[in-house]
């Protein structure tokens, strides 16, 4: 909403281009980085949302394998089995942590502003 009130939005409207035209080929080569970046770093966030409901019996059914419902059997045994637990919570770490590490890489390869020149 805020690149609508850009100045190269106004003057696309003064040349006469239409709504279509103008969000097509001004707005949205300017906000894609920031929805690619934006995007990488909530599927972090949503990966650990469904392990969390799993880890309470709230996310898929337990029929299908989940990290979170693979914490939560190995919560019994974590006195003498420790690994049941403990190596789907490292895989999840790791894959959030190597998903948010790309976004920020992304967001430093895509975004002009960070650029040093």
């Amino acid at each position: 909403m805020a690149e609508k009130n850009k100045e190269y939005v106004e003057a696309s409207k003064v040349l006469g281009m239409n709504d279509l035209k103008i969000i097509v080929s001004e707005i949205l080569p300017n906000i894609v980085h920031s929805i690619l970046v934006l995007g990488t770093l909530r599927i972090g966030y949503l990966i650990i949302m469904e392990a969390s409901l799993s880890y309470l019996g709230l996310g898929i059914p337990p029929s299908i394998p989940a990290w979170g419902s693979m914490i939560e059997a190995g919560r019994d045994y974590m006195f003498n089995a420790y690994w049941i637990s403990t190596y789907p919570g490292i895989a999840l770490v790791i894959l959030v942590l190597g998903i948010n590490m790309f976004g920020e890489g992304l967001r430093d390869i895509l975004d002009p502003r960070l650029k040093v020149e």
